[in-house]
């Protein structure tokens, strides 16, 4: 299959659906795909697409204010703009977003932030409805508790490794990574199962039976 602009990718997945998008994964014998049930997103009205940036992290009491926060400025000055921003913080103490870096992180354009923990000064998201998925809320913030280490590097959440390239899709069923080589493959072959579903769709609401319009269409 020829190239596909990564832009161009994006766009279309936005116009896809995680339940749809993880039925062909698994066709195609990917069947660890989807981020734990744990990530739910900040506003469910706001859906989340892109290549995937991806950083890491760790807890450590023995930092400065001052080291631990530039180390999270850091984070935020080298986010790629079009890219979503996905974060293994491995701890669940700690608030890995807020409302200035939700500021900054939209700003450079970033498409989204995923996150393996809690967020805070969620009021102040939601108002600049940045799409954040996260793991429940603290106002406990990073300072002089936590650094990042690594950043582009594979990080794993639940039973699913991210790699920086591989493309995110979050809405309100939850989140599901394509490994950047399917990319291009999986989303053609969703947007053909979509136009499969619509005509399922249009048999059931003219009366059709339901084991009719299977049988016909080999969807449901």
């Amino acid at each position: 299959m020829a190239a596909v602009p990564p832009d161009a990718l994006t766009a279309r997945l936005e116009l896809l659906y995680t339940g749809a998008v993880h039925d062909v994964l698994r066709a195609m014998g990917h069947d660890r795909c989807v981020l734990p049930m744990r990530l739910r997103p900040l506003d469910p009205s706001l859906k989340l697409a892109g290549p995937a940036w991806t950083m890491s992290g760790r807890v450590d009491r023995t930092l400065s204010r001052h080291d631990s926060l530039l180390s999270w400025v850091t984070v935020l000055s080298k986010a790629p703009s079009g890219h979503v921003v996905v974060c293994q913080p491995n701890t669940r103490d700690i608030a890995l977003m807020g409302e200035l870096s939700a500021e900054t992180l939209a700003g450079k354009g970033v498409r989204g932030y995923v996150c393996d923990a809690p967020c805070r000064d969620t009021e102040f998201i939601l108002g600049q409805r940045f799409p954040v998925f996260h793991d429940g809320f603290t106002p406990s913030d990073i300072a002089g508790r936590w650094t990042a280490e690594r950043l582009g590097e594979p990080v794993t959440i639940g039973e699913v490794t991210v790699c920086s390239g591989d493309y995110v899709l979050g809405d309100r069923d939850g989140v599901i990574v394509i490994p950047k080589a399917l990319a291009a493959e999986a989303i053609a072959e969703t947007e053909r199962v979509a136009i499969t579903e619509n005509a399922v769709r249009d048999a059931i609401r003219s009366g059709v039976d339901p084991i009719d319009a299977y049988l016909k269409h080999g969807k449901f």
